[in-house]
């Protein structure tokens, strides 16, 4: 098992967690780096991504793991510059930003969490 990407969540945003309820999604943000954006977002520890993430991949969040489905083709991009994504747990997307993920559940959002991709 190779690790793409790893971070660690450092605060989540007053709405992220109804975000995450009502649209089945939740934005990924390196911390501090928009703190316009702080009340929306994840933000995480600054993480390298060693090798795009491609359909097939696993994300591990807490203690659930997806299987990434679709990458939006511009989430290697934004992962790269600023830690930045949208993950779509169990739904439709289609935005060039956003990870699509199957999984058995929605993630439990908790604040020293890791978020882990992995091959």
């Amino acid at each position: 098992m190779e690790t793409k990407y790893d971070v660690q969540i450092t605060a989540i945003g007053n709405l992220a967690r109804s975000f995450l309820e009502n649209n089945n999604s939740a934005i990924l943000l390196d911390e501090g780096i928009r703190p316009n954006l702080s009340d929306m977002v994840i933000e995480h520890t600054q993480g390298e991504l060693k090798a795009d993430v491609k359909a097939g991949d696993t994300l591990l969040m807490g203690d659930i793991k997806f299987r990434v489905e679709k990458v939006g083709d511009d989430v290697n991009a934004n992962l790269r510059e600023e830690g930045h994504c949208t993950l779509v747990f169990n739904a439709v997307g289609s935005m060039p930003g956003q990870i699509l993920l199957k999984g058995p559940s929605l993630p439990v959002l908790t604040v020293g969490a890791h978020v882990t991709i992995t091959k």
